[in-house]
This record gives structure tokens, C-alpha cells and sequence, in this order.
């Protein structure tokens, strides 16, 4: 949003991830467990932030890359690019207005759901989030039993059949489950029910991210094509495994018909889903379901990461993952992710409700798959079009929550980008990855770091980096226990495997 430009970084040209795809749903459905409109919160905070306010242009349509231009908000330009969110959108400096004019449209974040390993809801993640607790574990997921993958973060307390439609369960993955719960959490926080849209469905829209789509339902499914023979593979085969069900599903049960859509851009795409979710509000969407959940533990999605280098096969929970320490070994992967409820300010005061936090400023950049000394400068210039976007200069960063891959290279290369880019604030800045006590849920990592940014802004503490306790690294990574400081300003950081790398800049919504 904003104006876009393609900046190189790495190798031009080499390498183009995929673009971003888009699925509407249409219509909706009586549901049943939490939904919206059921919480009785009263709102967080008390009032509009004076940072960085979010506009320009996004799409969700693949586009070609072009030799001057990042090619969208979210997207990636070939050979790396970024686009960000505003253009020196400071302190008290009006947004991008709607297309139509009149006042800014702002972004701001009302509702937040989690499933994730630590806990279902937001109160429970956060809880065992700032206590820096761990809770990777041997993978126990049936099939899995005799793969090299030994440890990973699953989502053991959730029961779908509790909070999903018998209906929906039948033609969704697990992953969906995860999205749809998550949903329902979100909308319930942020008090938008359909009495809130009922007349104008065409105002809410929903973005999420996807990494590898329903790879459980479609092992299945598959199972049966072979064991039995065609006539046995149900007709949900076709949607379910595909990365847009989640998005598609969550439409459906909402009956939300504004802008729909689903981010591919690797991991990182969770973060370049809050971009996507911020055009689509400044061009005049009031509310964006937004975020991602991934299910990556079962057998054969197992077996598909099995080719990534950097996955760790250590078989030691407390050990498997240590990022910026001399005995990181690779990355965990993990279940869960969490949605989020991205409103224009104004329409979310009509409603009496107070943002949680601000989406200030985004910027993305791609350097090419595993080129983990490249992706330092990739990264770095993410980090600087993201404060750009949010009018911030480096010293106006409170904390940073680190994509923290756990590969001795990747680490590295954060780390110096988080200095090449903040200067020598980024050694004094705290950085956090909460990640560690959980794993990486591929696109619905970075998400979770964002759910877990707005709370630690909310409560003023920086959550403590779970297992990790020696770092080799010139950064302030904290770790231990939380620490207790004022938070007004949140930098997220996220990579891929195959080479994105994004940045996005949060602010508090709490009064100066």
C-alpha cells in the first residue's frame, strides 16, 4: 500500500515465489460453540494511538513481476522488493484515504484467536507465553511414530467436533478446524456479531495464509484411492487439501462477502496477510478476518518436510530447538496458528469497541530459497521499508519479535540484519521468539507473534525466549524470564524456506 518499489536484494530474477491467490465464500450458516458476538470484553486500551496509520494499494490477484515494481502489498517481486503499508504515515499524519475520499482509514486490530500448543484462546496463550513455558514434545500423531522427526508443538486440547459444525468437519482438514475455531474466537473477542453486518455483508472480508493446505485429508483420501479404488474417495477431496479452504470455509459460516483471500508467499505470508487485510480496509472494507493455522504433523505432510535441511531431527525436547545459540540445531515445526480482526477505527468506535493495536507499517522482500547470508540483506531492507511505512524511525522499536529459525547461518544473518537496520539501537533492543517453547507453525508462526506482540504491548512485558539461554549473538535476545517495560511500538520479523522475508510494524493503541 502506499507507494511500491522494487528494491534487489540477493540475485535478481533467480527465484520467484508464488503468488497470492484469492477464494470467496458466499452465504453462511447458524454455528455452534463460541461465536461472534458472544464475548462480553469491553475493550482494551482506551483510545487511538497517535503512530503510523496504514493505506494504499494491495491486491490478492497474482501478478507478474515487473523490473520496477514490487508487484502488490503482500506479494514478493522477483529478486526481492517491498512494499509497505503507508508512505511516512507519522505521528498525527493522516492515513491513506478511501478511494471515494474523506477522512483516513486507519487499521486497527479489535479481536484476536489462538490455537496453538500452549493454549486455546488468547488469555490461555498468553499466559504461557509471557511464563516463557515449553511445551514441545515427542510427536505422537498416529504415523508418525517411526519418522526421523522426534519433536514438534501439537494442539492437544482442542476437539473440533466442540466448536465446528459436523457439516464442516466432514469437508475440512485439520488445519481448517484450526482456522475456523480461531475465527470464532477472534469475532467473539472483538464483539462483531452478525447483527453487526447482517445488512452490509459485503463489509467483511477474510485474508488468510497458507503454507501447504490439508495435508492429513488429502493422505486419506489418497489411502483410499489406492487401498479401494475411486469410488471411494469422497468429493471433498477436491477442496479440503486446497490451501484456500480455510479462508473459503470461515466465509461461508460468517457470511461475509467482502474481499476474500489466501497469501502463498512462504512463510512470511502471515504477516503479508496483514497488508493485504489493511488495502483492502483503505479502500473501504470495514473488517477483515485475517491470519493463518497450519496442521503440518500429519504423516505425510511429515514426509513432505523431511527435504527441508533446516527441519531438526534432535530427539531432546528442551534442546531441539535453540535458535542464536552455538548448539542450534534446525527448527520444530508446530500445529496452530490464530486469526485476527483487522477493523477500520472509526467503524470499530461506531461499535463501542477499542483497538487493541495498530498495523503501522509492512514491507516485504525476497532473496532466493535457503540463500540464508543473502536473506540478511533481504531482510534488512523489509525492516526499513516497514518503518518507513509506519513513519517510525529505528529507536522508536520498543521490542522484536525475531523469526528466529534456529540454523546457525539464518541466525546470523537476523541478527545482523536487525542491526544493519536499526543501527546500534538493534543491539540494545529487546528481541523475543516465543516460538521456541512452541515451533514454528509455518504461516501461522509469524501470526501468532503478532497476536503475541498487541498483549505484550497491552500488559508492557516482553515474554522470555523458552528454552534458549547462551546466545552467540551481538542482539539483546531476552531470555529466562519476561521483562517488564513499557511497549508502544512492536517490530515483527518472519522468513520462509524458500526465501520471503517480511517485516511489520505494530503499535499501541493505549494512550501515550
Amino acid at each position: 500500500m502506499g507507494s511500491s518499489r522494487q528494491e534487489p536484494s540477493g540475485r535478481p530474477g533467480k527465484n520467484t515465489p508464488s503468488g497470492a491467490k484469492t477464494s470467496a465464500g458466499r452465504g453462511g450458516t447458524s454455528r455452534k460453540g463460541p461465536g461472534p458476538g458472544t464475548n462480553t470484553r469491553t475493550g482494551k486500551g482506551a483510545g487511538p494511538a497517535k503512530g503510523g496509520v496504514p493505506g494504499g494499494k494491495a491486491g490478492t490477484r497474482k501478478a507478474a513481476a515487473r523490473p520496477a515494481e514490487a508487484r502488490g502489498t503482500g506479494g514478493r517481486a522477483a529478486g526481492g522488493g517491498h512494499a509497505s503499508l503507508g508512505r511516512a504515515a507519522r505521528s498525527g499524519t493522516p492515513g491513506r484515504r478511501a478511494a471515494t475520499g474523506g477522512a483516513a482509514r486507519r487499521t486497527v486490530i479489535t479481536g484476536i484467536g489462538v490455537v496453538a500448543p500452549n493454549g486455546i484462546g488468547a488469555d490461555a496463550f498468553w499466559k504461557s507465553t509471557q511464563e516463557g513455558i515449553s511445551v514441545l514434545d515427542r510427536v505422537s500423531r498416529e504415523g508418525c511414530e517411526h519418522l526421523p522427526l522426534r519433536v514438534g508443538g501439537e494442539v492437544r486440547d482442542l476437539d473440533p467436533g466442540t466448536v465446528v459444525e459436523e457439516r464442516f468437519l466432514v469437508q475440512t482438514d485439520r488445519f481448517t478446524h484450526f482456522a475456523m475455531a480461531a475465527a470464532d474466537l477472534a469475532l467473539a473477542d472483538a464483539r462483531l456479531g452478525r447483527g453487526d453486518y447482517e445488512d452490509s455483508p459485503f463489509g467483511v472480508g477474510v485474508v488468510t495464509a497458507a503454507g501447504s493446505g490439508g495435508g492429513e485429508f488429502g493422505q486419506r483420501e489418497l489411502q483410499q484411492l489406492w487401498g479401494r479404488g475411486s469410488r471411494f474417495v469422497g468429493p471433498y477431496q477436491s477442496i479440503a487439501w486446497f490451501y484456500a479452504a480455510s479462508t473459503g470455509q470461515i466465509s461461508i459460516r460468517g457470511g461475509f462477502k467482502g474481499p476474500c483471500g489466501v497469501v502463498c508467499s512462504d512463510e512470511a505470508g502471515g504477516l503479508d496477510a496483514f497488508a493485504h487485510a489493511a488495502g483492502a480496509i483503505a479502500r473501504g472494507t470495514d473488517a477483515v478476518v485475517v491470519g493463518s493455522a497450519e496442521a503440518p504433523l500429519a504423516p505425510y505432510s511429515v514426509v513432505c518436510q523431511l527435504g527441508y535441511e533446516d527441519l531438526s531431527t534432535c530427539d531432546d525436547p528442551a534442546r531441539a530447538y535453540r535458535p542464536f545459540t552455538s548448539e542450534a540445531c534446525g527448527f520444530v515445526p508446530a500445529e496452530g496458528g490464530a486469526m485476527l480482526v483487522a477493523e477500520e477505527e472509526s467503524a470499530a468506535l461506531r461499535r463501542g469497541v477499542r483497538p487493541r493495536a495498530y498495523v503501522a507499517g509492512h514491507a516485504a522482500t525476497f532473496t532466493g530459497p535457503s540463500r540464508w547470508p543473502e536473506s540478511r540483506e533481504g531482510l534488512a531492507r523489509s525492516i526499513r521499508g516497514a518503518l518507513e511505512g509506519a513513519g517510525c524511525a529505528p529507536q522508536d522499536i520498543d521490542v522484536v519479535f525475531a523469526d528466529a529459525l534456529g540454523v546457525p547461518e539464518a541466525d546470523r544473518a537476523e541478527a545482523l540484519a536487525i542491526t544493519d537496520a536499526l543501527g546500534a539501537h538493534g543491539r540494545r533492543v529487546p528481541v523475543t521468539a516465543p516460538k521456541t517453547g512452541i515451533g514454528r507453525a509455518y504461516c501461522g508462526g509469524p501470526v501468532l507473534d503478532v497476536a503475541a506482540a498487541v498483549m505484550a504491548m497491552e500488559h508492557g512485558l516482553v515474554p522470555p525466549t523458552p528454552n534458549v539461554f547462551d546466545v552467540c549473538h551481538d542482539i539483546d535476545v531476552v531470555t529466562g524470564r519476561a521483562r517488564r517495560i513499557p511497549l508502544r511500538t512492536a517490530l515483527v520479523l518472519s522468513r520462509g524456506l524458500m526465501g520471503s522475508n517480511a517485516a511489520l510494524v505494530l503499535r499501541s493503541a493505549a494512550p501515550a
